[in-house]
């Protein structure tokens, strides 16, 4: 049970999150989940910073065929999530941000040349 763990039990993903505040500090900074039910799992997450998340992809050489995209709240949040191992702990990053609304439609510019 996660109750009975101390916290020297989630020394693996704070090692993690610590090589990664001195090899990548300069980079956005994520909101950070470290919990004893998942001890071996470091969530670094975006709310509406999907430039943040691409740049840790990036860092982490994460490869875009490997983030997942999904949306949520009725299609109006989109989600990209990637995983891998960093160090020994199992790193999921995770991206938030808005998806545009559509033009509407007749909003399109004339094409060059014609009459209006």
């Amino acid at each position: 049970m996660s109750q009975d763990l101390a916290l020297d039990g989630l020394a693996v993903p704070l090692r993690v999150l610590r090589l990664l505040a001195a090899d990548f500090g300069h980079l956005p900074a994520p909101d950070v989940d470290v919990s004893p039910v998942f001890p071996g799992l470091l969530r670094l997450r975006f709310h509406d910073d999907l430039a943040g998340f691409e740049a840790w992809r990036d860092a982490l050489g994460i490869v875009p065929d490997d983030v997942v995209y999904s949306e949520q709240s009725g299609g109006r949040t989109r989600v990209l999530k990637a995983s891998v191992d960093y160090a020994g702990a199992a790193l999921e990053l995770t991206g938030f941000g808005d998806v545009p609304a559509p033009a509407p439609v007749g909003s399109a510019p004339a094409p060059v040349g014609s009459a209006v």
